[in-house]
């Protein structure tokens, strides 16, 4: 708890806009370290206050999101950097997001996984298993009559709404597996984002559904272009995150949002400086 509360609430009742402003900049400058203090400071009944501490808090969050994020595309390379990379990226387009219960979600959908397989299992029942949980009782889907909406790549309002975009679906179906002990990789079909476990592709947009490797190569074909070998490598975190934010920034600048196209660009070029 702050030891100067009790200050803090009567500068914060003052009417002057120059003593509120300066105060506000004072305990942004705080940082992380003070969110607990902050929050505690959000049981005053004053709307008015607590307007202002939201405010601080928001501004705190997202500044520390940012440079979480960045530093996370300087050296991203394990599926836990992804993983940190998305929820920090969410939090920069969901102002006030509370991350904790989407990652105990994803626990929960693990725990509920797990018992499921059998060490007898072959790959393409595994993947039935993964299909049914996924697709069928947790309804996770394209987001096809909304395709092009910036929640589509943010895991919180996917795992709200259970709909989403390749990419996105992808990297739920692979967080969970993982935590459930089960490998599933992210394959980056050009146009078209699918996972495989073991030998087996399935397509998260389409509820798991298992594809072929004709199946790959008439999407491709849509394309005009060929299937080769080399588009079935395990797509690494990197490029994955690469991919989510090339989604943000079509969608930024098709909707002529400046500022967050400039900052997603930045962060494209952080991850691939060439």
């Amino acid at each position: 708890m702050f030891k100067q509360r009790e200050a803090i609430i009567r500068l914060f009742r003052d009417d002057d806009p120059e003593t509120i402003h300066l105060v506000k900049r004072q305990l942004v400058q705080g940082g992380v370290e003070t969110i607990p203090d902050l929050k505690d400071l959000l049981s005053i009944d004053d709307e008015k206050f607590t307007f202002h501490i939201r405010q601080i808090l928001t501004e705190i969050e997202l500044a520390h999101a940012r440079t979480t994020f960045e530093e996370i595309c300087r050296q991203i390379s394990t599926l836990g950097e992804l993983e940190q990379g998305c929820w920090h990226l969410s939090r920069m387009f969901l102002p006030g997001v509370e991350i904790e219960p989407y990652q105990s979600k994803l626990n929960t959908w693990a725990d509920e996984l797990r018992p499921r397989f059998s060490p007898y299992d072959s790959d393409l029942a595994r993947v039935a298993k993964m299909t049914q949980f996924f697709g069928r009782e947790l309804g996770l889907r394209g987001n096809t009559e909304n395709y092009y909406l910036a929640s589509n790549s943010l895991l919180p309002s996917v795992i709200d709404s259970r709909l989403g975009i390749p990419i996105s679906l992808s990297v739920l179906y692979m967080l969970v597996a993982d935590r459930a002990s089960t490998e599933v990789e992210g394959i980056n079909l050009p146009g078209h984002f699918v996972v495989r476990h073991g030998t087996v592709l399935f397509d998260p947009f389409h509820e798991g559904r298992v594809l072929t490797t004709r199946e790959c190569a008439e999407i491709l074909s849509q394309q005009k272009l060929t299937l080769h070998p080399n588009h079935f490598q395990p797509a690494p975190p990197r490029l994955i995150l690469i991919r989510i934010l090339a989604n943000l920034l079509y969608i930024f600048e098709k909707e002529k949002n400046e500022e967050s196209r400039q900052m997603v660009t930045t962060w494209i070029r952080l991850l691939d400086p060439k």
